[in-house]
């Protein structure tokens, strides 16, 4: 069963995303003294004593603004809205009550959700006299708390979930939930594709490169009942490319952190540019972190094609990223909808292969075969004994090599193995670790 939402809403500045950052325990949103930094809603999980829910992080709400992201912002935050179970109303008690603040809760006052009022900045006991000012909006009493101080957050949390639905007493057992990353340079389509996927509009999207700061969250139930955690990401780019750098250093933190906890890494590569040198970078990681991966050409509807089209751009892709053939390549256009079908069933393919456990004996009687079509490679007279092979862990799937002496195993000969193991297992999708060690024959 989902947690229950609680969607964290105000104007610009007000210190929605400090409090979300406090509450979650770590730098999740990017916070700037700026208006305007959190552009898109942020997902956490947290727990308050006992009572696990998620929170949603948005952008500040301007009713009025005409500017393109800050009209994005606003559809953001009112579909974090439509989606909570529970509203905390954030304003600033040391600003006072504004224009922008009724507004918003003029917003608010239209949907049948609880509403809970938060007068940030209230550093000390006597600065509460500045709270009541804001009984004004009508929206019950204000709840002062200093996010930046932590003064006040458990009295926050407790009425949160005094607001949440009433928890069910026969929860399902969950199931697995698929951590799945969509990286790629900027704009070449992740928030379009995620928005596809989701078939809302999750993530905000643009064509100016950069439009996504943070890594986003979103759970998603596929019609067959699979969990997804898809997680939208900022654009991987140089570093000669960034102008703010306080900002998007966080954002490429986040990126790359976003590869390291998925299960799966979708690879947006754009159709029109082929793959660049920033694409294999970003490959790079996601084989060194050992993750699952689909690689996903996007914007395929702008190409001409003929009969051999995609299979001439295949070879080019695996060309050009050579240590990461074994992934999958999928033409699709998240623009049209066309072949986006194939993306989730795609990577429960490369899922099950990352996952995947062979038996011990079935390991050797394959290495046994492998060995004798190419007899292990010999040096000085002496020659690289394999006496047996097990599987030390999966994710990715990973093999311990025991030999006589670990210097005769030659690069060329362990790719052999890798190719021999994946022509058998299949384990498409998936890197392979392969650990050598020496050991002394028995007598």
């Amino acid at each position: 069963m989902a947690n229950p939402l609680v969607a964290v809403v105000g104007r610009p500045n007000v210190g929605k995303s400090t409090f979300f950052n406090k509450v979650a325990g770590k730098r999740i949103s990017i916070v700037e003294d700026t208006p305007g930094v959190t552009r898109d809603r942020i997902y956490t999980d947290v727990e308050w004593l006992g009572r696990k829910l998620t929170l949603i992080d948005t952008g500040g709400i301007d009713v009025h603004s005409d500017d393109v992201f800050l009209r994005q912002m606003r559809r953001q935050a009112e579909i974090a809205i439509d989606t909570a179970d529970v509203i905390c109303f954030f304003t600033d008690g040391r600003t006072g009550l504004t224009d922008e603040d009724r507004d918003v809760a003029d917003l608010l006052r239209r949907t049948s959700k609880p509403v809970i009022l938060v007068v940030n900045k209230i550093d000390h006991v006597s600065q509460t006299d500045q709270m009541y000012e804001f009984y004004e909006l009508g929206l019950g009493d204000p709840m002062p708390i200093s996010a930046a101080n932590m003064m006040g957050l458990g009295d926050l949390l407790e009425a949160i979930c005094a607001a949440l639905p009433t928890k069910a007493e026969d929860e399902a057992e969950e199931t697995h939930v698929m951590q799945l990353a969509v990286v790629g340079r900027p704009n070449v389509g992740k928030s379009s594709l995620t928005n596809r996927l989701l078939g809302q509009e999750r993530s905000m999207v643009s064509d100016i490169a950069g439009t996504t700061r943070d890594a986003i969250d979103t759970l998603l139930t596929a019609k067959d009942g699979n969990r997804y955690n898809i997680i939208d990401t900022a654009g991987i780019r140089k570093k000669s490319q960034i102008e703010d750098e306080s900002l998007e250093k966080y954002s490429v933190l986040r990126a790359i952190a976003a590869i390291e906890r998925c299960d799966v890494a979708l690879l947006l590569i754009d159709a029109n540019d082929g793959v660049t040198e920033q694409d294999t970078k970003i490959a790079g990681i996601i084989h060194d972190e050992g993750k699952a991966a689909v690689i996903v050409v996007n914007k395929w509807d702008a190409i001409e094609k003929d009969t051999g089209t995609m299979e001439a751009f295949r070879k080019e892709v695996y060309e050009a990223l050579k240590f990461m053939d074994y992934v999958p390549v999928i033409f699709l256009s998240a623009k049209t909808g066309q072949r986006v079908n194939t993306v989730l069933e795609t990577c429960d393919q490369v899922w099950a292969q990352w996952t995947k456990r062979i038996p011990t004996g079935m390991l050797n009687d394959v290495l046994a075969d492998a060995t004798a079509d190419v007899q292990p490679p010999a040096s000085n007279g002496h020659r690289l004994k394999i006496y047996y092979v097990t599987q030390q862990s999966a994710c990715p799937p990973s093999f311990i090599f025991f030999v006589n002496d670990e210097k005769l195993m030659h690069f060329a000969y362990k790719r052999y193995l890798e190719n021999y193991f994946r022509k058998t297992f299949d384990f498409t999708g998936t890197p392979l670790r392969f650990i050598i060690r020496e050991k002394t024959r028995e007598a």
